[in-house]
């Protein structure tokens, strides 16, 4: 793969990388060094890509395993209560927003990557090295609790309103 065709399967899915690390980190800044220390990294290895038609999924892969690595970098660096409030995306519902923000990594990464991105079962299997059944499994427990958290919300705003 040459610099030129690189560059351009990386321009189209530029969003998609940004938004899946910012599911996972939840801060704008290290989003973006996330995805730009993983795009050297793939530049790096991009001789190690078997098939080209899983390009998205390999980077996608090195993105993941990069955020990973920011967060147990931040854990031992930042208490928790010194991170900032993560800001929502402008198209978001903050609602939403915060719901996701509040699951788990293990259930909001799926989330993510399905609803968000479109990305089928399939693939997100093979990006996080999982099995199908434990993926769609994640997807439903995400739903599950999803649907609670905005339901109570929803009660809350109900009753301030009366």
């Amino acid at each position: 793969m040459d610099s030129h065709e690189f560059a351009g399967r990386v321009e189209a899915m530029q969003g998609a990388l940004y938004r899946v690390a910012y599911g996972l980190l939840l801060n704008r800044a290290d989003c973006a060094d996330a995805v730009q220390e993983a795009l050297a990294r793939a530049w790096e290895k991009r001789r190690s890509l078997r098939e080209e038609a899983y390009f998205e999924t390999w980077l996608t892969r090195i993105l993941i395993n990069e955020c990973y690595s920011m967060l147990r970098r931040r854990k031992t660096t930042l208490p928790i209560d010194s991170l900032p409030e993560p800001a929502a995306p402008p198209d978001a519902d903050p609602a939403l927003h915060d719901a996701v923000a509040r699951l788990d990594r293990k259930l909001r990464l799926p989330v993510v990557l399905h609803y968000m991105e479109g990305y089928p079962v399939r693939d997100i299997a093979r990006m996080l090295r999982l099995p199908s059944g434990t993926v769609k499994t994640r997807l439903a427990r995400a739903r599950a609790l999803l649907r609670i958290q905005l339901s109570d919300e929803n009660d809350l705003s109900e009753g301030r309103k009366r």
